[in-house]
């Protein structure tokens, strides 16, 4: 089981509260009456999935129902970092951290 950071919360919390809703950072078409049928189609349907380090959107369901950001390895489960929506996330595919910072805010731990 894991615990993970809210970073709207505040607290780690049981993974048993949350619910992954797919991959983050998929922009909405502006202007979604001018798309084709195959934009569209590739908008609602196609989604990355990596092995590795996947930035996933979540929700709070059984909290504060907030929706926010988890960058996650696909492999080992592990999530390396929590943030809010609009936020960039520190750690990139490289599975390295964008910033100056070593330490990363919001991880997630395995009991």
């Amino acid at each position: 089981m894991l615990h993970i950071f809210c970073p709207h919360c505040g607290e780690l919390r049981s993974e048993e509260e949350f619910h992954a809703s797919g991959q983050a950072h998929i922009a909405r078409p502006l202007d979604p009456n001018a798309c084709s049928d195959e934009e569209w189609g590739t908008y609602m349907f196609y989604r990355d999935n990596p092995r590795g380090i996947h930035h996933e959107l979540w929700d709070h369901v059984a909290g504060c129902r907030q929706y926010f950001n988890v960058t996650r390895d696909t492999v080992t489960y592990e999530i390396l970092e929590t943030y809010k929506i609009g936020e960039k996330p520190q750690v990139t595919a490289s599975g390295k951290a964008t910033s100056a910072a070593s330490t990363v805010k919001g991880q997630g731990e395995k009991v």
